[in-house]
């Protein structure tokens, strides 16, 4: 097996949920498996969990097909990403929940349960603040009216995303929480009962809003063990499940003033140790960490230097007898998604999601 690999052990993504579960209580739990339930490998990830879950959700229908097709899947399936027309039937062919954002989106899916018999699980969404997917609150009426008169699909659910839940201040999250509950009261309007699924938190608004819980949350970075944010509330005690590691390739002494790999960016300012890893940004270890990123070697962090290859990247020991075939860590213990994103200048989010698929995935349960 290639040197460079993740470790994703499945017996904390277990404990992630239980943890996450009581917390919530007694509202249902759907974990976002989506971009390859988020670096850490759907095709491990999703059969493991999938008794200690009520739901599932993913960004496209392709991704759901996969779980149904594939990895046999049982529990229901959300689509949370923008669904286009002629992809409906799918929908209806391998039992996925659709996103109903308008209303040709219901219309087509009527017409389509109607043509197979199969009736669709649709789940209302309401853009009340993030300006993505979702119709506004202020269109609400028109749409809930129309969606009552549907005879061949089941409205199973009814929601929104929280643009900022991840921030202290809550202002805006709350204003969306006003706006989703305006939404719900079109229903007791009318004396119809609300679609029996009402959703609305994401891992902040989990940690951050506990009225919002409603029926189900949706946790995404946190099922992983990862807080949304460095300053995130620890409320919730969850532990990162992935370790990225990978082994020394090649050893050398590098004398005074000579250059490190492209550019020339870094030199040796006296003799040192250089040592070769063979992971690069092919593998999502981004070129952009280049002399700020740090690794952990037989137990002891180390400074990357020199630019990041494609495949390999270079790491300055010192004097440290360290050999050929020792483990790296460049993820985990000591290192975290939050330094990684602190060094490429992004988040948490990307660096789980742009480990490439070069990089084998192994699973344990401890």
């Amino acid at each position: 097996m290639r040197p460079t690999f993740l470790q994703v052990n499945l017996s904390q993504l277990e404990k992630n949920i239980s943890a996450i579960r009581t917390h919530v209580s007694p509202a249902k739990v759907m974990p976002m498996v989506k971009a390859n339930a988020y670096g850490h490998g759907v095709d491990g990830v999703a059969p493991f969990v999938e008794p200690f879950v009520d739901y599932f959700g993913v960004a496209t229908v392709e991704e759901g097909i996969h779980l149904r097709k594939e990895l046999r899947v049982k529990k229901p399936i959300l689509i949370a990403g923008g669904t286009l027309p002629d992809q409906i039937p799918s929908f209806a062919e391998y039992d996925l929940t659709l996103t109903g954002s308008s209303v040709e989106l219901l219309k087509i899916a009527e017409d389509v349960s109607r043509q197979t018999g199969k009736r669709i699980k649709i789940h209302l969404k309401f853009d009340t603040g993030m300006e993505r997917v979702g119709l506004h609150e202020y269109e609400a009426e028109s749409f809930i009216e129309y969606s009552l008169l549907l005879k061949h699909v089941d409205i199973e659910g009814i929601y929104t995303h929280l643009a900022n839940s991840e921030l202290a201040d809550g202002s805006h999250s709350k204003l969306q929480l006003e706006r989703f509950l305006e939404i719900l009261h079109i229903y007791e309007k009318r004396s119809e009962p609300a679609p029996g699924l009402k959703h609305v938190n994401n891992s902040g608004g989990i940690l951050n809003l506990p009225e919002a819980n409603f029926d189900m949350v949706r946790p995404g970075v946190l099922f992983y063990g990862v807080y949304p944010g460095r300053e995130a509330d620890r409320a919730i005690d969850v532990k990162p499940a992935l370790t990225w590691r990978s082994r020394v390739a090649y050893s050398k002494i590098t004398k005074p003033g000579r250059p490190v790999s492209y550019g020339s960016l870094w030199q040796a300012e006296r003799e040192t140790r250089i040592v070769t890893i063979p992971c690069g940004y092919a593998d999502g270890y981004f070129r952009r960490m280049t002399n700020q990123a740090r690794v952990e070697i037989e137990g002891k962090e180390y400074p990357q230097v020199g630019r990041i290859c494609m495949d390999q990247f270079m790491v300055n020991v010192g004097d440290d007898d360290v050999n050929i075939g020792d483990d790296v860590i460049l993820l985990g213990n000591a290192i975290t998604a939050f330094d990684l994103a602190e060094w490429a200048g992004t988040n948490e989010y990307e660096v789980l999601t742009s480990i490439s698929a070069r990089v084998p995935r192994v699973f344990v349960a401890e």
